[in-house]
């Protein structure tokens, strides 16, 4: 168990704290918790949020120095993984990877194609199909900034014993799961709110 203050953090005031942001109980029952095991994971929550705050960072850094926008960088990102792997990547796979329309997609692969970044060839088994393959150059600009930065995160794993790994992967899975949104949860911003 840590021994920092109750709403401290490395960085000063830990705003993930559950006490602090939520005082009266409306979002978390902490009910059967005693108040060291509420800061205790309220210092998690704190950690989590440094990390979302030093991959935004990261985030920011990359989209400036290739000056490309965040779904231009995910298609790359996507098309590095396809060429490693030897996979073709087609317009078809890259707007499910996005998860956008193919118009979007089209757009996109335009932008990216005016700014130099991939290249369209012909597909070998489906003349009908296209190919998409990012340039050398743009391959080794984010090899060499985004991605290495992003390949320190090994490193803090491979620290981990594998059943720290083990907890850790349960952990994540678990509040992905936790706060994946299911279809209807929300209210679609045109449905009159609560009183």
């Amino acid at each position: 168990m840590s021994n920092r203050l109750e709403s401290e953090g490395p960085a000063g005031p830990n705003i993930y704290d559950v006490d602090a942001s939520d005082p009266e109980g409306r979002l978390v029952d902490r009910a059967g918790l005693d108040p060291a095991q509420v800061q205790h994971i309220g210092l998690l929550m704190g950690a989590l949020g440094r990390l979302r705050e030093a991959e935004q960072e990261l985030s920011d850094a990359s989209l400036k120095y290739m000056r490309l926008n965040e779904t231009d960088m995910r298609a790359l990102h996507f098309l590095i993984v396809a060429g490693n792997r030897g996979e073709l990547a087609t317009p078809g796979s890259i707007a499910a990877h996005l998860k956008i329309s193919s118009a979007s997609t089209t757009k996109l692969l335009d932008r990216l194609e005016r700014g130099g970044h991939i290249e369209r060839g012909a597909h070998p088994t489906d003349r009908r199909a296209l190919t998409i393959s990012i340039t050398p150059e743009t391959r080794e600009a984010a090899m060499n900034t985004v991605g290495k930065q992003h390949a320190k995160r090994f490193h803090a794993a491979a620290r981990l014993t594998p059943a720290e790994r083990e907890v850790v992967i349960r952990f994540l899975d678990d509040m992905a799961s936790e706060i994946k949104l299911g279809p209807g949860e929300w209210p679609d911003r045109d449905e009159p709110r609560g009183p």
